[in-house]
């Protein structure tokens, strides 16, 4: 049994392994087994891990099974005690892994931890895709200490403090094999995008913490599969949400939260439609919408199961007031104006 494991998972991402994979071997090898799974590439990364990386374990999965689900098919196969899920285009710093494992070891409260995610292309800026921690608005809107929609800060030390947090991003997930299996792991149907928000939520519910810890710091390019402005990633983002939201509110929420997102949904499909975004980003919150419906009854079971697992009825971490009211009416564009 590996004390960690280090999983990417990659589809044709032979060029982001080339160029990062060196740093996650250079900096974790001596810590960590090192892990990548591959979703039935097409592309030479298989040739590429064969030839010019032989100590990096290799698990060869049968077909493209999405980030979500892909995951799954790999973990299973592998016997550690904390997982470490990284994107294939994260490079790591020296000693990374050192503060993670030993937060892990010391408190046994918490299920999950992220380090500080900083920018490739600028790296004295926060990454988009995770910042220094997750948190929710009320009507499930994600954002970050370091980013709140489109306004990424710079990392000027401000949030250089371990802290709780809702959500850990996907790019660099430490966690518990146990708790990632005792609450399901990743939801493979959601494929891709919010899926580690909703493990991190229901991981939550049931009383366990998750955390992120600054003072180990990684580097993400950000955008690695899709760009921001694909209709699909809009269209699973939008799906996704709504079905985490469904999953994960208590009962006395759901009815009101649905009824704010119906309206903002439109709203937001008519705002990108205004300000140059494609008529596919347009058409893709419509179908987003449409898709919930359609497989909503098919989640009754998982939230029956999620809601008799709370712990706390009221998460912190899930913040009370609108981020979009806070963001575009009240003008707080950083976490720490935010209430």
């Amino acid at each position: 049994m590996d004390k960690v494991a280090i999983v990417i998972l990659n589809w044709n991402g032979a060029r982001m392994l080339n160029q990062y994979l060196p740093s996650v071997l250079n900096y974790s090898h001596s810590e960590a087994a090192v892990y990548v799974a591959d979703n039935a590439s097409t592309d030479n990364s298989l040739d590429l891990l064969h030839d010019k990386f032989p100590e990096c374990r290799v698990i060869t999965l049968d077909r493209n099974w999405g980030f979500a689900e892909g995951y799954n098919q790999a973990l299973r196969q592998i016997d550690a005690e904390y997982y470490v899920l990284l994107n294939s285009d994260i490079e790591v710093t020296h000693h990374w892994l050192t503060p993670l494992v030993e937060l892990m070891d010391v408190h046994p409260e918490i299920a999950a931890c992220q380090p500080k995610l900083l920018s490739m292309a600028d790296r004295d800026s926060f990454e988009y895709a995770g910042a220094s921690g997750g948190y929710l608005d009320r009507y499930g809107y994600p954002f970050c200490r370091g980013r709140i929609f489109q306004t990424v800060e710079r990392d000027n030390g401000q949030y250089d403090y371990a802290t709780e947090i809702l959500w850990a991003t996907g790019a660099a997930l430490m966690i518990r094999s146990k708790d990632y299996w005792d609450c399901g792991g990743l939801d493979g149907r959601f494929f891709a995008h919010n899926e580690e928000i909703d493990l991190c939520w229901r991981l939550r519910i049931r009383g366990r913490k998750v955390y992120c810890i600054p003072e180990s710091q990684v580097y993400h390019v950000g955008g690695g599969t899709l760009p921001k402005s694909n209709p699909m990633k809009t269209f699973l983002n939008f799906r996704n949400n709504l079905t985490m939201l469904y999953k994960c509110l208590p009962d006395d929420e759901l009815r009101h939260v649905m009824c704010w997102r119906w309206l903002l949904d439109y709203v937001a499909a008519w705002q990108m439609l205004l300000l140059g975004h494609s008529w596919g980003d347009f058409c893709a919150v419509f179908r987003a919408r449409r898709a919930f419906a359609r497989w909503r009854k098919d989640f009754a079971d998982d939230r029956r199961r999620i809601q008799a697992s709370r712990v706390d009825r009221k998460i912190p971490e899930q913040r009370s007031f609108s981020v979009l009211w806070q963001y575009y009416v009240r003008g707080r564009k950083t976490f720490d104006a935010l209430p």
